[in-house]
């Protein structure tokens, strides 16, 4: 909402809620047609070994990323939470999300995602759906009980603005399931497009409510002074808020390993035909999670690294590929309500990807990481409400 403007980023959640919606019904029609059953094989048939290894490699980098925000995410929200234990003031070893993150590796998230068996972390997944449910709430109530004391940005109501395209690649991060649309389908009792579709438009329809709630309350309390952490806004000693940082670091500890878990049965199926022996499990997973969590040491800003994977890894697998194996799989006239959406939808992600990526690099964002907003303390509030603009 910070980066598209208010108006127009809602517009543009309902906007991709609906290309996802479309594009992974695509997908189920583009197996069908293909008599193929996952993204990779549909992928290889269609445009061979060249379109295969691309694909891989979007669908490595897209977790990989991920793995890498979610890694700033507990920086960011533990060294928070650690410090509203008595005692433990800024100078103590807990507030250093450097050793946080460490931790928070070796004894979570890399001994989880050694798993091999996915249907394991079926419990984490609904704990982390519950835990949002839970943060969500905090986040509305703040709505109400903290944005009066907040003064709005300049311009905050505003309909565009200029960064609207790095918006729509945050938003494809947010909604991107494609890598898992056949397993999904394939587990159906009755797997046909009908039953499908139905699935799919409720499924989409219930994340772009949560997504819209989060925005609309995220944006309404803080306008241009969000963060891309929304937890990196709410002050120190708010325990509610820091309630919603513990929630928010557990949810992404449990997902992590889900996606280590993507990261290697890409590795393994492009360089070991699908099959990993113990040792090399072992091995490839240890090196992805140090990989990943060298580079979240390294790099704090979490708002960039949602807009690089968004503009490079998700909407190519969102908004291109399936319409492009869609169009040259389709037996229909060119002038065909899919094949003319689909075309559309393969324009406006190249145009996303190109420009998104060059905007992110010209203009990336601001980052206050670590430190007390200046709401936080009603001295600087009142100080800035006598520097803005009438």
């Amino acid at each position: 909402m910070k980066e598209a403007g208010f108006p127009l980023g809602v517009l543009l959640l309902f906007v991709v809620a609906y290309i996802t919606d479309y594009s992974i019904i695509l997908l189920i029609k583009g197996g069908n047609l293909s008599n193929t059953k996952t993204y990779q094989e549909l992928v290889k048939e269609t445009y061979g070994l060249v379109g295969y290894l691309i694909l891989s490699t979007l669908q490595f980098l897209y977790p990989f990323i991920a793995m890498i925000s979610y890694n700033i995410i507990t920086g960011d929200t533990l060294t928070k939470v650690f410090q509203r234990i008595p005692g433990v003031g800024l100078d103590n070893v807990l507030t250093d999300r450097h050793l946080i993150i460490l931790l928070t590796t070796i004894i979570f998230t890399l001994p989880i995602s050694l798993y091999r068996d996915i249907a394991k972390l079926g419990k984490i997944s609904l704990l982390s759906l519950i835990l949002t449910i839970v943060i969500l709430i905090i986040v509305m109530v703040r709505t109400v009980t903290f944005s009066p004391q907040i003064p709005k940005s300049e311009n905050a109501w505003i309909f565009a603005k200029s960064n609207a395209v790095q918006a729509i690649g945050v938003m494809s991060f947010a909604f991107i399931c494609h890598h898992n649309s056949f397993l999904i389908y394939g587990s159906l009792e009755e797997p046909t497009l009908k039953n499908w579709s139905q699935v799919t438009h409720m499924s989409v329809a219930f994340a772009l409510v949560i997504s819209v709630a989060f925005a609309a309350c995220g944006y309404m309390t803080f306008t241009g002074y969000t963060e891309g952490d929304i937890f990196e806004n709410y002050c120190r000693d708010d325990n509610l808020a820091t309630f919603g940082r513990f929630c928010y670091g557990v949810t992404v500890i449990l997902t992590f390993p889900l996606e280590c878990f993507v990261t290697r049965e890409v590795i393994a199926n492009v360089f070991f035909h699908g099959n990993l022996s113990t040792v090399f499990h072992v091995v490839v997973t240890v090196v992805i999670v140090a990989v990943a969590t060298g580079i979240s040491l390294a790099y704090d800003c979490l708002g960039i690294v949602l807009e690089l994977n968004g503009v490079l890894s998700a909407t190519p697998l969102v908004f291109i590929i399936p319409s492009a194996c869609y169009l040259k799989l389709s037996k229909e006239r060119w002038n065909h309500s899919d094949n003319l959406i689909s075309c559309l939808i393969l324009v406006l992600g190249v145009l996303v990807m190109a420009v998104g990526f060059v905007m992110t690099v010209l203009h990336p964002q601001e980052c206050s990481h670590g430190k007390e907003m200046f709401y936080c303390s009603p001295s600087n509030v009142s100080l800035h409400n006598s520097t803005l603009p009438p």
